[in-house]
Protein backbone atom coordinates (compact mmCIF):
# COMPACT_ATOMS: atom_id res chain seq x y z
CA UNK A 1 0.00 0.00 0.00
CA UNK A 2 1.00 3.63 -0.44
CA UNK A 3 -1.05 6.03 1.66
CA UNK A 4 1.43 8.87 2.22
CA UNK A 5 4.55 10.07 0.49
CA UNK A 6 7.02 12.96 0.25
CA UNK A 7 7.30 15.24 -2.78
CA UNK A 8 9.58 18.26 -2.40
CA UNK A 9 11.29 18.62 -5.80
CA UNK A 10 10.76 21.94 -7.54
CA UNK A 11 8.85 22.03 -10.85
CA UNK A 12 12.07 23.10 -12.57
CA UNK A 13 13.89 20.02 -11.30
CA UNK A 14 11.05 17.75 -12.40
CA UNK A 15 10.84 19.36 -15.84
CA UNK A 16 14.54 18.68 -16.39
CA UNK A 17 14.60 15.17 -14.96
CA UNK A 18 11.56 13.91 -16.88
CA UNK A 19 12.23 15.96 -20.04
CA UNK A 20 8.87 17.70 -19.79
CA UNK A 21 7.91 19.92 -22.72
CA UNK A 22 4.99 21.77 -21.15
CA UNK A 23 3.87 22.90 -17.71
CA UNK A 24 1.91 25.84 -16.36
CA UNK A 25 3.62 27.91 -13.64
CA UNK A 26 0.21 28.81 -12.24
CA UNK A 27 -0.22 25.14 -11.25
CA UNK A 28 2.82 25.25 -8.92
CA UNK A 29 2.52 23.11 -5.81
CA UNK A 30 4.25 23.70 -2.51
CA UNK A 31 6.75 21.07 -1.35
CA UNK A 32 5.05 18.49 0.86
CA UNK A 33 6.52 16.12 3.43
CA UNK A 34 3.11 14.56 4.07
CA UNK A 35 1.26 14.03 0.79
CA UNK A 36 -2.12 12.47 1.62
CA UNK A 37 -5.06 11.10 -0.39
CA UNK A 38 -7.15 13.76 -2.20
CA UNK A 39 -4.17 16.17 -2.13
CA UNK A 40 -3.02 17.73 -5.41
CA UNK A 41 0.15 15.97 -6.57
CA UNK A 42 2.63 16.35 -9.42
CA UNK A 43 2.20 13.96 -12.34
CA UNK A 44 4.14 13.52 -15.56
CA UNK A 45 2.00 12.38 -18.48
CA UNK A 46 1.85 12.41 -22.27
CA UNK A 47 -1.21 13.48 -24.25
CA UNK A 48 -2.28 14.96 -27.53
CA UNK A 49 -4.17 18.24 -26.92
CA UNK A 50 -7.47 18.63 -28.72
CA UNK A 51 -6.13 21.34 -31.00
CA UNK A 52 -3.24 19.10 -32.13
CA UNK A 53 -5.13 15.86 -32.73
CA UNK A 54 -5.06 16.19 -36.50
CA UNK A 55 -1.27 16.46 -36.41
CA UNK A 56 -1.01 13.68 -33.83
CA UNK A 57 1.69 15.48 -31.83
CA UNK A 58 2.18 14.25 -28.27
CA UNK A 59 3.26 16.54 -25.42
CA UNK A 60 4.92 15.49 -22.19
CA UNK A 61 3.32 17.55 -19.45
CA UNK A 62 3.89 18.22 -15.77
CA UNK A 63 0.47 18.65 -14.20
CA UNK A 64 -1.15 18.86 -10.78
CA UNK A 65 -3.70 16.05 -10.32
CA UNK A 66 -5.93 14.98 -7.45
CA UNK A 67 -4.68 11.83 -5.71
CA UNK A 68 -7.42 9.19 -5.68
CA UNK A 69 -8.65 7.98 -9.06
CA UNK A 70 -12.28 8.67 -9.94
CA UNK A 71 -13.47 6.50 -12.87
CA UNK A 72 -15.28 8.35 -15.63
CA UNK A 73 -18.49 6.44 -14.82
CA UNK A 74 -18.44 7.30 -11.10
CA UNK A 75 -21.37 9.32 -9.77
CA UNK A 76 -19.46 10.87 -6.87
CA UNK A 77 -15.98 12.36 -6.52
CA UNK A 78 -15.65 10.82 -3.06
CA UNK A 79 -14.97 7.37 -4.49
CA UNK A 80 -11.44 8.57 -5.23
CA UNK A 81 -10.46 8.39 -1.54
CA UNK A 82 -10.84 4.59 -1.81
CA UNK A 83 -8.91 4.28 -5.08
CA UNK A 84 -5.53 5.78 -4.17
CA UNK A 85 -3.74 2.50 -5.06
CA UNK A 86 -4.06 -0.09 -7.82
CA UNK A 87 -2.48 -3.53 -7.43
CA UNK A 88 -0.10 -4.30 -10.29
CA UNK A 89 -1.29 -7.92 -10.32
CA UNK A 90 -4.88 -6.99 -11.25
CA UNK A 91 -4.79 -3.40 -12.56
CA UNK A 92 -5.34 -4.48 -16.18
CA UNK A 93 -8.65 -6.20 -15.38
CA UNK A 94 -10.31 -4.16 -12.64
CA UNK A 95 -13.21 -2.03 -14.00
CA UNK A 96 -12.03 1.08 -12.16
CA UNK A 97 -8.54 0.95 -13.68
CA UNK A 98 -8.43 -1.04 -16.92
CA UNK A 99 -9.29 1.85 -19.29
CA UNK A 100 -6.71 4.12 -17.67
CA UNK A 101 -4.14 1.31 -17.73
CA UNK A 102 -4.60 0.99 -21.49
CA UNK A 103 -4.52 4.70 -22.37
CA UNK A 104 -3.77 7.05 -19.46
CA UNK A 105 -0.59 6.25 -17.59
CA UNK A 106 1.59 8.67 -15.66
CA UNK A 107 4.58 9.00 -13.37
CA UNK A 108 4.20 10.46 -9.89
CA UNK A 109 7.49 11.96 -8.62
CA UNK A 110 8.35 11.27 -4.98
CA UNK A 111 11.32 11.63 -2.65
CA UNK A 112 10.13 8.54 -0.80
CA UNK A 113 7.09 7.14 0.96
CA UNK A 114 5.87 6.22 4.44
CA UNK A 115 4.81 2.88 5.85
CA UNK A 116 3.89 1.92 9.39
CA UNK A 117 4.87 -0.96 11.64
CA UNK A 118 3.51 -2.05 14.98
CA UNK A 119 6.21 -1.79 17.66
CA UNK A 120 6.05 -2.68 21.35
CA UNK A 121 7.47 -0.40 24.03
CA UNK A 122 9.98 -2.19 26.25
CA UNK A 123 8.94 -0.35 29.42
CA UNK A 124 5.13 -0.55 29.16
CA UNK A 125 4.56 -3.41 26.72
CA UNK A 126 2.10 -1.27 24.78
CA UNK A 127 2.08 -1.30 20.99
CA UNK A 128 2.02 1.72 18.74
CA UNK A 129 2.29 2.45 15.03
CA UNK A 130 5.78 3.61 14.15
CA UNK A 131 6.12 5.42 10.78
CA UNK A 132 9.13 4.69 8.56
CA UNK A 133 10.40 6.81 5.70
CA UNK A 134 11.44 4.58 2.79
CA UNK A 135 13.53 6.20 0.06
CA UNK A 136 16.28 5.51 -2.50
CA UNK A 137 19.70 5.25 -0.86
CA UNK A 138 21.18 7.46 -3.58
CA UNK A 139 18.68 10.26 -2.97
CA UNK A 140 17.36 10.19 -6.54
CA UNK A 141 13.72 10.98 -7.29
CA UNK A 142 11.34 8.02 -7.40
CA UNK A 143 9.06 7.81 -10.45
CA UNK A 144 6.01 6.00 -9.09
CA UNK A 145 3.98 4.23 -11.76
CA UNK A 146 0.51 5.74 -11.87
CA UNK A 147 -2.71 6.02 -13.86
CA UNK A 148 -4.87 9.07 -14.41
CA UNK A 149 -8.49 9.61 -15.38
CA UNK A 150 -10.88 12.44 -16.28
CA UNK A 151 -14.16 12.84 -14.39
CA UNK A 152 -17.01 15.12 -15.42
CA UNK A 153 -18.70 16.84 -12.49
CA UNK A 154 -22.45 16.65 -13.22
CA UNK A 155 -23.16 19.61 -10.92
CA UNK A 156 -21.24 22.02 -13.18
CA UNK A 157 -23.41 23.09 -16.09
CA UNK A 158 -20.94 24.67 -18.51
CA UNK A 159 -18.92 22.24 -20.61
CA UNK A 160 -16.13 24.80 -21.02
CA UNK A 161 -16.03 25.67 -17.33
CA UNK A 162 -12.62 24.51 -15.97
CA UNK A 163 -14.40 23.29 -12.84
CA UNK A 164 -16.44 20.85 -14.93
CA UNK A 165 -13.54 18.41 -15.24
CA UNK A 166 -11.43 16.87 -12.49
CA UNK A 167 -8.27 14.91 -13.32
CA UNK A 168 -7.37 12.27 -10.75
CA UNK A 169 -4.68 9.63 -10.33
CA UNK A 170 -3.70 6.46 -8.51
CA UNK A 171 -0.40 4.79 -7.54
CA UNK A 172 0.40 1.23 -8.62
CA UNK A 173 1.62 -1.05 -5.83
CA UNK A 174 3.55 -4.30 -5.84
CA UNK A 175 5.12 -6.78 -3.42
CA UNK A 176 7.66 -5.00 -1.24
CA UNK A 177 11.37 -5.64 -1.71
CA UNK A 178 14.60 -4.50 -0.12
CA UNK A 179 14.23 -2.47 3.09
CA UNK A 180 10.55 -1.77 2.39
CA UNK A 181 9.73 -5.47 2.76
CA UNK A 182 10.87 -5.42 6.37
CA UNK A 183 8.27 -2.78 7.18
CA UNK A 184 5.22 -3.62 5.03
CA UNK A 185 4.35 -6.36 2.49
CA UNK A 186 3.31 -3.87 -0.22
CA UNK A 187 5.02 -0.82 -1.71
CA UNK A 188 4.54 1.65 -4.58
CA UNK A 189 6.10 0.51 -7.85
CA UNK A 190 8.85 2.82 -9.07
CA UNK A 191 9.95 2.70 -12.70
CA UNK A 192 13.54 2.99 -13.85
CA UNK A 193 14.38 5.80 -16.33
CA UNK A 194 14.74 3.39 -19.25
CA UNK A 195 11.03 2.55 -18.90
CA UNK A 196 9.69 6.12 -18.68
CA UNK A 197 9.09 6.59 -22.41
CA UNK A 198 7.28 3.29 -22.98
CA UNK A 199 5.10 3.70 -19.88
CA UNK A 200 4.02 7.23 -20.76
CA UNK A 201 3.44 6.58 -24.49
CA UNK A 202 -0.37 6.74 -24.99
CA UNK A 203 0.05 4.82 -28.23
CA UNK A 204 1.44 1.83 -26.36
CA UNK A 205 -1.74 -0.08 -25.55
CA UNK A 206 -0.64 -3.73 -25.53
CA UNK A 207 -1.47 -5.10 -22.05
CA UNK A 208 1.23 -7.74 -22.22
CA UNK A 209 3.94 -5.28 -23.23
CA UNK A 210 2.84 -2.82 -20.55
CA UNK A 211 2.91 -5.46 -17.84
CA UNK A 212 6.46 -6.35 -18.83
CA UNK A 213 7.46 -2.84 -17.76
CA UNK A 214 6.12 -3.51 -14.28
CA UNK A 215 8.74 -5.96 -13.09
CA UNK A 216 10.99 -5.58 -10.04
CA UNK A 217 10.87 -2.00 -8.77
CA UNK A 218 13.40 0.33 -10.39
CA UNK A 219 15.33 3.15 -8.80
CA UNK A 220 18.08 1.32 -6.95
CA UNK A 221 18.28 0.13 -3.37
CA UNK A 222 15.92 1.47 -0.74
CA UNK A 223 16.63 2.54 2.80
CA UNK A 224 14.11 2.67 5.64
CA UNK A 225 14.38 4.62 8.88
CA UNK A 226 11.95 5.50 11.67
CA UNK A 227 10.68 9.07 11.68
CA UNK A 228 8.57 11.36 13.82
CA UNK A 229 5.09 10.06 14.73
CA UNK A 230 3.84 13.55 13.86
CA UNK A 231 3.46 12.27 10.30
CA UNK A 232 0.48 10.22 11.51
CA UNK A 233 -1.62 13.38 11.42
CA UNK A 234 -2.21 14.61 7.85
CA UNK A 235 -2.45 18.18 9.15
CA UNK A 236 1.26 18.13 10.03
CA UNK A 237 3.83 19.02 7.39
CA UNK A 238 7.40 20.20 7.07
CA UNK A 239 10.91 18.71 6.99
CA UNK A 240 10.73 17.99 10.72
CA UNK A 241 8.57 14.96 9.93
CA UNK A 242 11.69 13.16 8.66
CA UNK A 243 13.57 13.63 11.92
CA UNK A 244 14.45 10.66 14.11
CA UNK A 245 11.73 10.05 16.72
CA UNK A 246 12.43 10.82 20.34
CA UNK A 247 13.51 7.81 22.41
Amino acid sequence: MCGRYVSTRSPGDLVRHFRVTEWRPQDALEPSWNVAPTDPVWAVLERTPREDREEGSVRRELRALRWGLVPSWAKDLRIGARLINARVETVHEKPAFRRAFAKRRCLLPADGFYEWQQVRAKDTGRTRKQPYFIHPENGEVMALAGLYEYWRDPEVAGEDDPAAWVTTCTVLTTEATDAAGRVHPRMPLALSPDHYDAWLDPGHQDPGGLRELLGPPGGGHLAARPVSPAVNDVRNNGPGLLEKPAP
